[in-house]
C-alpha cells in the first residue's frame, strides 16, 4: 500500500461523519461542510449566476441537511443528499424572484393606472422601507395572519427571536411613520393632524 492510498483511508468517510454527527458529535458536520463548501458553491454559482446568492443558498443548504440529518437514509451519500437539498433551496429562491417581479410588475401597472399615490399609502409605503427580515415578519404576522409560533416555524426561527424581531420591527416602523409625518409638516405646515 503506498502512502497515498494510506492518507487517503485515514480521512473518515461521509457516511463516518454523519453518523458520528447523529451521536453526540455535531463538530464533526463542520468537517463535511469544508469537505464540500467549495464544489457545493460551484455548483449553486453555475445555476444562479451569483457569487452573494450563492453563498446564501449553500448557507441554507447546510444549516438544512444539519437540522435534517437523521433523516439521512444512506450516509455514504451525503453529498448526492446535500444537493438535492441545495436544489429545492434554489427553486424556493426562484420562486422568491418570480413573485418579487410579479410584484413590482404589479406595483407598476397599478401607478400607471392612476393608483394612490404612495403619500395616500404611508403604512405600506413605510414596511417597504424596513429591512428585508423585519419586512417578512411583519407580512407574515399581519397580512397573513399567522402566529408568532407559525412565523417561527415558517421562517425557522425560535419563538424568542420571532418576537424580538416583531418588537424592532415595530420600533422601527414606529419612527418611520413619524419621520414621515414630520417631513410632511415641514414641507406643507398646514397639512392636517
Amino acid at each position: 500500500m503506498n502512502s497515498l492510498e494510506q492518507d487517503q483511508r485515514l480521512e473518515p468517510t461521509d457516511a463516518e461523519y454523519v453518523v458520528s454527527s447523529r451521536n453526540g458529535s455535531p463538530e464533526q458536520f463542520r468537517l463535511l461542510v469544508e469537505r464540500y463548501q467549495r464544489p457545493l458553491l460551484a455548483y449553486l454559482t453555475g445555476r444562479l449566476g451569483n457569487s452573494l446568492e450563492a453563498e446564501e443558498a449553500a448557507q441554507e443548504s447546510f444549516v438544512r441537511a444539519f437540522l435534517s440529518l437523521e433523516k439521512l437514509r444512506q450516509p455514504e451519500s451525503f453529498y448526492a443528499w446535500l444537493l438535492g437539498i441545495a436544489s429545492r433551496v434554489l427553486k424556493e429562491q426562484f420562486r422568491a424572484l418570480q413573485r418579487r417581479h410579479r410584484e413590482r410588475e404589479a406595483a407598476k401597472a397599478l401607478l400607471e393606472e392612476g393608483a394612490a399615490p404612495p403619500e395616500e399609502c404611508p403604512l405600506e409605503e413605510a414596511i417597504a422601507a424596513l429591512p428585508e427580515s423585519y419586512r417578512q415578519v411583519i407580512l407574515l404576522r399581519y397580512y397573513q395572519g399567522l402566529s408568532c409560533q407559525e412565523i417561527g416555524q415558517r421562517l425557522g426561527m425560535p419563538l424568542g427571536t420571532v418576537t424580538k424581531t416583531l418588537s424592532r420591527a415595530y420600533a422601527l416602523l414606529r419612527q418611520e411613520l413619524k419621520d414621515r409625518e414630520s417631513a410632511e409638516h415641514t414641507i406643507n405646515p398646514y397639512a392636517s393632524r
